[in-house]
């Protein structure tokens, strides 16, 4: 493919005279037909590395992307430009879901975007087998390594998935990815190391500035700091819902209008601030790390963490979203060590208690050679959270333990949108007389009829397989509505005998060492935080960029000397934590009888048989939550607490 075309499309289709840094490497590499490696900063033009080749390649481009914003901004856009591109998640209805479907299966559609959970849908991966796959696009591609901030277990599976499907060519994208983590990219996609590339993340207008602060005066800091600039789009980062709610409210107290984001909310209430932020109608918005992933605004003006990034990978992709206008853009950290307490005790929260995990191991081995199970039903068995459960599951495939065998719905809910006899009426005899007896065997309901494949199957002596085709067929065609219910997952057994101790002990081993990373990452803000030399320079050499100079305008080249971080918050439990501690234990609630169990909720951090006995409602869950986690678990586990 020769420059004139993709410069021709960059030109007609968006309106760009030249591509950025990157860009146009990234498209040369993909359309020569290898896979690819993009690692921009935040606001680097990620996304013309997939849109652009998308309307040069025959086939679908598959865009699988955790951020439904992201998807949304991202699809209205092309189809504004009169691209024909689509969305798949969870706000979508079914008439919309159909029309794309049809669009799929004519062909007709260039771009689909998807959330990676998508891909456990059974009848979803049905429906694009046999379809010309072009090009996978994998956003937030530092997920699928063990060694990331942000490491999610189902993006492990894409690499095996992308080759099933026979994918064209794979681009993976990141802004967050270190060293180590582009190696486990590359290796999963086999992407070669010459197909890696990489820009700086160096951007000028952005300035950078921590300003050590004792946590009782942040609110007049930053209040100080809102208005001491003009009026601008501005976004305040903290790390609890809580805490989002609290500044909002002091912000507008105080005459400074200022909006709530965060996972928390509804989901109305979220796009509505999102959508008043992206207008201009609103400028400040106080938000967690839910708030800005894909928010596509070029004029930000400021970036203030109100309280420390959990990563210098989230603190990198936070400070992106500020002027990608090329305008200057002020980053703060109002830095305060009280913070690390709190991050530190999400990151042992996710820690398995040992014994549950154990048990939750033998509880899988002595499966049969199939099996299949609900990783929710087994979060609430064994006390450990889902997304855990799902990691568990993935590490036993990698060490060649199991095998999944495909995600499945254990029943559906049907809605016919014409009668049984009209949408027989449409087929052969034989045909006709599989679909009546199909739904003979459905549970009657007032509105849905309740279907379960596998006993409809048993029932009829047919394939699993071929009910679920049908199925999804009718639902294809626009003659039935089908909502899918009780998500579970099959796997097969790949060791007959594996040492049981020996592979427990390996698996505690992992979780311990996955807890230190995080541990580890979180004194890395610190260290940056604290830190004698350049900011920026800093930044650079974590994400591998070498040789960088000073930049002699952050904070630190300005002012230079290093300030350690105030601390207000005790470290050690005194007489009436172990007072609370022990008034708690002596409860014994079934959940809290392991050591770390009660540690958890004595931090605030909620696990699935805590919240099976409606714990977050105790007047002391999270009584001690400004305290160390590490700190409490050692005086449950002294002679203090008997």
């Amino acid at each position: 493919m020769s420059e004139k075309p993709i410069h021709r499309c960059l030109q007609d289709h968006f309106a760009f005279s030249a591509f950025r840094p990157g860009q146009e490497a990234a498209i040369d590499c993909l359309l020569a037909g290898r896979s690819a490696l993009a690692i921009f900063p935040t606001g680097g033009g990620k996304s013309l590395c997939y849109q652009l080749p998308a309307l040069l390649l025959d086939g679908l481009t598959l865009v699988i992307s955790p951020l439904i914003a992201l998807m949304k901004d991202q699809v209205d856009a092309l189809r504004q430009r009169g691209i024909t591109a689509a969305r798949l998640d969870s706000s979508i209805g079914p008439a919309e879901s159909q029309a794309i479907y049809g669009q799929l299966a004519d062909g007709s559609l260039k771009l689909l975007y998807i959330a990676p959970e998508r891909l456990a849908n059974e009848r979803f991966l049905n429906r694009l087998q046999g379809r010309t796959i072009a090009l996978l696009a994998i956003d937030e591609a530092h997920c699928i390594s063990e060694w990331g901030h942000n490491f999610r277990p189902e993006y492990l599976k894409i690499a095996r998935l992308a080759a099933e499907l026979k994918v064209g060519r794979v681009l993976a994208l990141t802004a967050t990815a270190t060293p180590d983590v582009a190696t486990d990219i590359r290796r999963a996609f086999d992407i070669a190391e010459g197909d890696q590339i990489r820009t700086s993340f160096h951007r000028p207008n952005l300035h950078l500035t921590v300003s050590p602060c004792p946590a009782p005066e942040r609110r007049q800091l930053l209040l100080q700091r809102l208005r001491q600039r003009p009026p601008a789009p501005t976004i305040v980062y903290v790390t609890l819902q809580k805490t989002a709610e609290e500044i909002t409210a002091f912000l507008c107290a105080e005459g400074v209008p200022a909006r709530a984001y965060h996972a928390g909310m509804k989901n109305e209430d979220r796009t509505a601030v999102q959508d008043a932020f992206m207008t201009g109608e609103l400028q400040v918005v106080v938000a967690t790390i839910a708030f800005g992933m894909g928010i596509d605004k070029a004029d930000i003006r400021a970036i203030y963490h109100y309280n420390l990034p959990k990563t210098l990978e989230n603190y990198m992709q936070e400070i992106g979203r500020a002027g990608r206008d090329g305008q200057d853009a002020h980053c703060e950290i109002l830095a305060c060590a009280d913070d690390l307490t709190v991050l530190a005790n999400f990151s042992y929260g996710d820690t398995p208690v040992p014994e549950s995990l154990a048990a939750l191991l033998e509880h899988l081995l002595d499966q049969h050679e199939t099996f299949d199970v609900s990783h929710f039903e087994l979060a609430g068995l064994f006390d450990i959270r889902p997304l855990v459960v799902a990691t568990v599951f993935t590490y036993l495939e990698l060490k060649g333990v199991l095998r999944a065998t495909g995600p499945f719905y254990d029943s559906y809910k049907v809605r016919f949108n014409r009668s049984l006899e009209e949408i027989c009426a449409s087929f052969d005899t034989q045909r006709a007389i599989f679909l009546r007896d199909l739904f003979a065997t459905a549970r009657p309901g007032r509105v849905w009829i309740h279907l379960n494949p596998e006993e409809s199957a048993a029932a009829l002596n047919q394939p699993r397989g071929r009910v679920t085709a049908a199925i999804g067929y009718l639902e294809e065609k626009g003659d039935l509505e089908l909502q899918a219910t009780d998500l579970r997952h099959g796997y097969r057994r790949q060791q007959a005998c594996p040492d049981r101790k020996k592979l427990i002990a390996e698996l505690q081993q992992t979780f311990a060492e996955r807890e230190q990373r995080n541990i580890s990452r979180l004194r890395g803000v610190l260290a940056y935080a604290e830190q004698n030399s350049c900011l920026t320079r800093h930044l650079l050499n974590y994400f591998g960029e070498t040789g960088a100079s000073d930049c002699n305008d952050c904070s630190r080249c300005i002012q230079g000397e290093r300030q350690p971080l105030p601390r207000t918050a005790p470290l050690e439990p005194g007489a009436a934590e172990v007072e609370i501690a022990r008034r708690v234990d002596a409860e014994k609630h079934p959940c809290l009888t392991h050591p770390r169990q009660l540690a958890r909720f004595l931090c605030g951090i909620t696990s699935p048989a805590a919240l099976r006995a409606q714990l977050g409602r105790h007047p002391d869950f999270g009584a001690l939550g400004s305290l160390p986690f590490q700190k409490i678990l050692g005086m449950l586990t002294s002679a203090t607490i008997p």
